[in-house]
């Protein structure tokens, strides 16, 4: 699968440099008690700016739905078609979903419900680590 190397900004280098490390990080807002994904100058939840931290997660899920993905705009993902998109809630982050391919499962043969497990997989460009999931098998 052809990864796309994100570039940081200075919102998502924390997670970024995170993944590098091999390391899942969601903001945490103390004031409202809430996880937030994607990262954002303010919470969604009560907008307060002050009270972000970065806390880390273990990275496991399960999977919540998912679809497959027959064509795309994007020249560089055309070799790659038809693949799975993936969306997996995070265990220890209520109401954060990331998605992913979840590389190794057959396309349209996603078992939903299934746990998953967090890998950082490098990408090609630039080397810069992304999350992917994976069946816990």
């Amino acid at each position: 699968m052809t990864r796309r190397s994100p570039i940081p900004n200075d919102l998502d280098k924390p997670f970024l440099d995170a993944c590098n490390e091999d390391r899942l990080i969601v903001q945490y807002c103390s004031a409202c008690d809430q996880f937030q994904f994607p990262p954002e100058a303010s919470c969604n939840g009560c907008d307060s700016a002050d009270n972000f931290a970065w806390r880390e997660v273990s990275g496991r899920g399960t999977i919540y739905s998912y679809g497959v993905v027959y064509d795309t705009p994007i020249a560089s993902l055309h070799e790659d078609l038809p693949f799975n998109a993936v969306v997996i809630d995070i265990d220890d982050c209520p109401g954060i979903n990331m998605m992913t391919y979840l590389p190794g499962t057959p396309v349209d043969e996603v078992p939903i419900g299934a746990q998953v497990d967090v890998i950082f997989v490098p990408t090609a460009a630039t080397g810069q680590k992304v999350p992917e999931w994976q069946v816990i098998r």
